[in-house]
């Protein structure tokens, strides 16, 4: 066990186990591809990818199975209430670009963006990412428009 278990760059003090899953060229290559670490994009370019990935996937749970997902409402509500979350994460990456003093720890070997490091980057990315998540749930909200879920949600509570 001690052969594929280690301490991270090994240094115990890290906190964190390299093992030949977390170490993995694959999933280094994965991580580095994510929009948080790709190279060359912007912190508000990242915000928008972000934020727009997870307004589009939080709109569904609230609209299929929400508490008003036997009414007509079910797909206002579910953005309301997709809209509604983004903004609470949005507040959530506020707080915590207010507290970015010194440099962040990884656990991977890819390279953090210098974005993350400053207020200023942390407040960009977070302005970003209110605009994708409420432009990704706007959307997911017009193609649910389209093709309403009505018929899977009943399938689904019938």
């Amino acid at each position: 066990m001690t052969d594929f278990v280690k301490p991270f760059k090994n240094d115990p003090q890290i906190g964190h186990l390299s093992t030949p899953i977390s170490d993995s060229g694959l999933v280094t290559a994965f991580i580095g591809n994510l929009p948080a670490y790709r190279k060359g994009l912007s912190a508000s370019r990242r915000g928008l990818e972000i934020g727009m990935a997870h307004g589009y996937f939080i709109y569904g749970p609230f609209a299929v199975l929400g508490p008003l997902r036997a009414t007509e409402l079910s797909s206002l509500a579910g953005l309301l209430a997709s809209v509604s979350s983004v903004v609470l994460l949005t507040l959530g990456l506020s707080l915590y670009g207010a507290t970015v003093s010194t440099k962040i720890m990884t656990s991977t070997s890819v390279a953090v963006p210098a974005e993350f490091e400053t207020h200023a980057g942390w407040s960009e990315f977070a302005s970003s990412f209110l605009i994708g998540g409420a432009g990704g749930a706007a959307f997911a909200y017009f193609l649910n428009y389209l093709t309403p879920m009505q018929k899977f949600a009943a399938l689904l509570w019938n």
